[in-house]
């Protein structure tokens, strides 16, 4: 087994994916422009390795990057971000895991029907669950970090089986900076509810 395995674009897309994952935790915008340069330099690394869901993935990130730059950005430009964090309700969640579900099931059924893609039942997961958290983060509601560490939990062995060695551990680092993320975003809505109640 060769540990380094990495490449230069491997190297890229893990650096700017970290700066943009420990913003995201810290509530900061510059999350957003870090994480559109990292997921344009991870599809092309996952489309190279068969991993289609993980690339398609990629192109929502995009999307939903730029989506979350303009609705974390400062509505005037001499007042500051609004960094209100959120909960968001039962049913919201509920529909969104049950959407999830269903889309993981289809999305991986295609892929293992019609292509030669690499797991593709836990490549779909993945992804299905990684559109739920991203859009919970970006109306900053707290539960994203609880699905990110499930996303996390899924990616890590995923990426060793391939050989992404460097991926994988540093999934590994964002399942735990998933964790302290919670924590902190709890902490940061307890404070909130307090200034509210004043």
């Amino acid at each position: 087994m060769n540990w380094f395995t990495w490449t230069p674009l491997e190297l890229a897309a893990n650096f700017f994916t970290v700066v943009c994952i420990v913003l995201a935790g810290r509530n900061n915008i510059h999350t957003w422009w870090t994480g559109i340069v990292g997921c344009i330099l991870f599809g092309v690394m996952f489309y190279s390795v068969q991993l289609y869901a993980d690339a398609t993935l990629q192109i929502f990130f995009l999307i939903t990057g730029i989506m979350g730059w303009i609705a974390w950005a400062p509505k005037h430009m001499i007042t500051v971000t609004d960094r209100v964090i959120n909960i968001a309700s039962r049913r919201y969640m509920g529909v969104a895991v049950g959407l999830a579900v269903m889309v993981a099931i289809g999305y991986g059924w295609l892929l293992h029907s019609f292509t030669n893609a690499y797991a593709p039942w836990i490549d779909s997961t993945v992804l299905a669950f990684s559109v739920v958290a991203q859009l919970l983060l970006m109306s900053r509601s707290i539960q994203n970090w609880k699905v990110w560490i499930l996303v996390n939990t899924l990616s890590v062995p995923l990426f060793w089986s391939r050989e992404l060695y460097l991926t994988s551990v540093l999934y590994g680092f964002f399942w735990v900076n998933a964790v302290y993320s919670l924590f902190h975003w709890n902490k940061l809505y307890d404070d909130q509810k307090t200034v509210e109640a004043q």
